[in-house]
C-alpha cells in the first residue's frame, strides 16, 4: 500500500519556469506510521514555496471502490478478490498522477529513478503507533459506525495483514540505487540514500526539521505605528500611544498563557522591537521578518502611489502575489525570504513572532494551507494575536483581539471590472 504525493513545476504567468522534470514522491510504510501526516505536511510546504503539489492517496481510491468496509479480512494477502481491487486502485491512482502532470504541462517520467523519490516512515514504538491509531485511524470513514475499541482492534489486525508482505527499503542491497529517505521513529533518526536534485534535497531538509511534539505558535503584528495612522506603506516608524498600550496588553496576555521556554522573535524594525519591550525577557531579532519592501513606494499612502505610479498601482491590483514594487519586493519574493523562519518554527516548540502585515500573511498562508492568490488578502488586523496549534493533519487557529483599538490597514481585493 502506498500513498503517492506528486509535484511538478507550474508554468502560469509570473511563476518561475523550471527545467528539471516532475518528481513523483512515493510514501511507503506500514499503516499508522504517519504517511498521511508527512504527505499532507510536505505538500503544504511545497505548494507554499511555489511548487504545485497534489496528494494521491490510494486508501481514498479503495474507499471509493469499496463503499462498505467490513473488516481487516479485506487486507489479508490471500484474499484474491480484495488484492485485485487494491491493485486496480493503485493503477487508478497512477493514471491520475500521470494526468495531473500532463494536464499541467509537465514531463511524465515516472519510470525514471531520477524522477521518483521514496519516503519511508518506520516506527516500532507501540505507544506512538497506538496514539496514531487512536487519534486518526479510528475516526476515518472505514470506522464510521464502530466503537473505538472495536476500531482499534480491527486496525491492529489490519497492520498484521500488511506485515506478512511488507518489505522495507534496503539501502545495502536491492534498493541501493533508489533515491529515498527513511524517517525512523518519528524523526529520531534518518537514513538518506542517493539524493539526485534540488527538490529532493529540499524535501530531505524539510523532513529533518519537522517534529510532532505539542506546541503553540503565536503570530501578531507590531502595535499600531504612527505610519499606520497615516496609512503609509513600509517605513520604520515607532508606536503610536495605542500601539504602546498593545505592547503592555500583549505582555499580560503572554504571561497568562503560562508557557514554558517561550521564544520571542521580532523583525529589526522599530515598531516590532518596541512591541516586544514589555515582555520582560530576551527576544531575537530577524532581519528576514522585516516588512515587504515597497521600494520607490516606501512611506507613501495608497492614494499617493495611485497618483504618482498609476500603472504600477493597476498592475499590483491585477496580480498582488507576483507584483514587485519598483526597486522593491513581491509577495513571491517575501515567501523565499521568510522560508528560513518557517523551517526554524518547525524545529521549535512555543514561539511568539512579532512581525508585519505582509510577513504575517506569508507565515499564516503556510500554516493554514492558503494559495498564492489568497495570501495577499488574508486578514491580519492590528492588536490581534493569532494562536496556532498544530492538530492531526492541519492547524487550529484562534484569533484573540487584545481590546486595544487600532486603525484598520486591510485593503480588500479589488473588484474585477469587465468591458
Amino acid at each position: 500500500r502506498t500513498s503517492s504525493s506528486c509535484r511538478h513545476h507550474g508554468y502560469h504567468a509570473g511563476a518561475p519556469h523550471f527545467a528539471n522534470p516532475p518528481t513523483v514522491i512515493v510514501m511507503v510504510g506500514l499503516p499508522a506510521r504517519g504517511k498521511t501526516y508527512i504527505s499532507k505536511k510536505l505538500t503544504r510546504y511545497l505548494n507554499w514555496i511555489g511548487m504545485p503539489t497534489k496528494v494521491f492517496n490510494v486508501g481514498e481510491y479503495r474507499r471509493e471502490a469499496v463503499k462498505n468496509y467490513s473488516s481487516y479480512d479485506f487486507f489479508k494477502p490471500d484474499n484474491e478478490c480484495a488484492v485485485k481491487i487494491r491493485q486496480q486502485c493503485a493503477l487508478a491512482a497512477l493514471r491520475d498522477v500521470k494526468s495531473y502532470l500532463k494536464d499541467e504541462g509537465g514531463q511524465v517520467a515516472v519510470s525514471s529513478p531520477s524522477c521518483i523519490f521514496f519516503i519511508e516512515s518506520v516506527c516500532d514504538d507501540p505507544s506512538v503507533i497506538a496514539s496514531n491509531i487512536m487519534e486518526v485511524k479510528v475516526s476515518c470513514p472505514d470506522y464510521r459506525d464502530c466503537n473505538k475499541t472495536d476500531a482499534m482492534l480491527d486496525f491492529q489486525k489490519r497492520i498484521e495483514c500488511y506485515k506478512t508482505s511488507y518489505q522495507p527499503l534496503d539501502p545495502d542491497q536491492h534498493d541501493r540505487d533508489l533515491s529515498f529517505i527513511k524517517v525512523i521513529d518519528v524523526g529520531r533518526r534518518y537514513l538518506v540514500n542517493r539524493i539526485q536534485d534540488h527538490i529532493q534535497s529540499k524535501i530531505v531538509y524539510y523532513l529533518m526539521n519537522i517534529h510532532v511534539q505539542p506546541r503553540t505558535i503565536y503570530l501578531c503584528r507590531h502595535g499600531e505605528s504612527t505610519d499606520n495612522l497615516e496609512g503609509r506603506l513600509g517605513g520604520d516608524a515607532g508606536l503610536s500611544p495605542r500601539g504602546q498600550q498593545f505592547s503592555v496588553a500583549l505582555a499580560q496576555f503572554m504571561k497568562e498563557q503560562q508557557l514554558k521556554d517561550l521564544k520571542v522573535w521580532t523583525s529589526q524594525l522599530c515598531g516590532a522591537i518596541q512591541t516586544a519591550e514589555h515582555l520582560g525577557g530576551a527576544y531575537e531579532q530577524w532581519k528576514v521578518l522585516n516588512e515587504l519592501d515597497a521600494g520607490l513606494c516606501e512611506e507613501m499612502t495608497y492614494d499617493e502611489v495611485k497618483e504618482k505610479f498609476p500603472e504600477e498601482f493597476a498592475l499590483r491590483d491585477e496580480d498582488k502575489y507576483y507584483y514587485r514594487y519598483p526597486a522593491g519586493e513581491s509577495y513571491q519574493d517575501l515567501v523565499q525570504r521568510v522560508e528560513p523562519v518557517i523551517m526554524e518554527l518547525e524545529r521549535q516548540e512555543n514561539v511568539l513572532v512579532i512581525c508585519h502585515q505582509a510577513v504575517m500573511r506569508c507565515l499564516l498562508a503556510y500554516f493554514l494551507d492558503k494559495s498564492a492568490e489568497e495570501m495577499p488578502y488574508l486578514k491580519c488586523p492590528l492588536h490581534t494575536v493569532l494562536k496556532l496549534t498544530p492538530v492531526a493533519y492541519g492547524c487550529k487557529v484562534e484569533s484573540i483581539y487584545l481590546n486595544v483599538e487600532a486603525v484598520n490597514t486591510h485593503r480588500d481585493r479589488p473588484e474585477v471590472r469587465c468591458g
